[in-house]
């Protein structure tokens, strides 16, 4: 069945690879940027292009009206160097800031527009790549709590309103692939993207193409509550950080004694690698029917990168 689907921030690095999968499977497709300057981009994807103030609540309003969808999609972010600078996460709540108010004050005009337009099904990004509750095992399900990092307050909210409107609310992995880690590739080659301490803390990945292709389902299917949208094999820091640098072409890692880190890369980063917790993607496999492109991380790394 042909639906329409207005994907809210469809011109960024998911975004458009999900605009292009719900294209392919025959679904009328409205997607937003921020600029004039991507709608030709969002027409050659073959969606509507609309430009959108996400954090404006006439501007979120007009614009779903406009294209009387039956499924909201949320993939708003303020991630890119454009809208957040240089990554820094010293600063973390400047870096994430834009974000955050995406996944609160723009996820609520959208499900106020999903209200006033009659839409009823609403899907949404959220967040699980190392930020599972650092107690207890390495790998956490939907059912556990997340960790209180920055952004966590942002992600809950969000959740809780998707949730309570009877939408998906998916916790993506790390993203990697074209576009979405590029900056974090640079530093490796640079070897400026040390193993911090142990490397003893767990990250879970996602290739773009796999979470696009999660995503679809979840529109298709009208998939409701919290899903883990990562691969399947969650990883200490020990493991894939060595291993992406073998395949970007790089030496090793330079180690890093977590006092040392903390002065110079913060807590967050410290927390992350020593102690962050990664994700199961059993629920998704199992009520979404969810195949992936790349299973493991070390495949979507030695492929994408060599």
């Amino acid at each position: 069945m042909v639906t329409r689907v207005f994907v809210a921030g469809g011109s960024g690095v998911l975004g458009r690879r999900l605009v292009g999968q719900l294209v392919a499977r025959g679904h009328q497709v409205t997607a937003t940027t921020t600029g004039r300057a991507k709608l030709d981009l969002l027409r050659r994807l073959g969606a509507e292009g609309v430009v959108m103030d996400g954090l404006d609540a006439v501007s979120v309003g007009q614009a779903v009206a406009g294209a009387r969808p039956d499924v909201i999609v949320h993939q708003m972010t303020g991630l890119s160097e454009a809208h957040a600078g240089r990554p820094n996460m010293r600063q973390a709540d400047r870096f994430f800031a834009t974000t955050n108010r995406l996944r609160t004050e723009g996820i609520d005009h959208l499900l106020a527009a999903a209200e006033a337009t009659g839409v009823s099904h609403v899907v949404a990004q959220s967040h699980a790549s190392f930020n599972g509750i650092r107690e207890g095992g390495w790998v956490k399900t939907e059912e556990d709590p997340l960790q209180v990092v920055e952004g966590t307050r942002a992600i809950s909210h969000l959740e809780n309103a998707v949730v309570g409107a009877g939408g998906a609310a998916l916790r993506y992995g790390a993203f990697y692939g074209p576009g979405a880690n590029d900056d974090q590739v640079r530093m490796v080659r640079r070897r400026m993207f040390p193993l911090v301490g142990g490397g003893t803390g767990h990250t879970s990945w996602v290739h773009l193409d796999d979470a696009a292709s999660g995503t679809v389902l979840a529109v298709e299917q009208q998939a409701r509550g919290v899903f883990n949208i990562v691969d399947d094999e969650p990883a200490p820091v020990r493991e894939w950080l060595p291993f992406l640098a073998q395949c970007a072409g790089a030496k090793p890692p330079r180690r890093l004694p977590a006092w040392t880190a903390r002065l110079l890369a913060g807590e967050m980063v410290v927390g992350m690698m020593t102690e962050g917790r990664g994700f199961s993607n059993a629920k998704a496999r199992r009520e979404l029917g969810w195949e992936l492109r790349y299973p493991s991380w070390r495949q979507g790394f030695r492929e994408e990168l060599v």
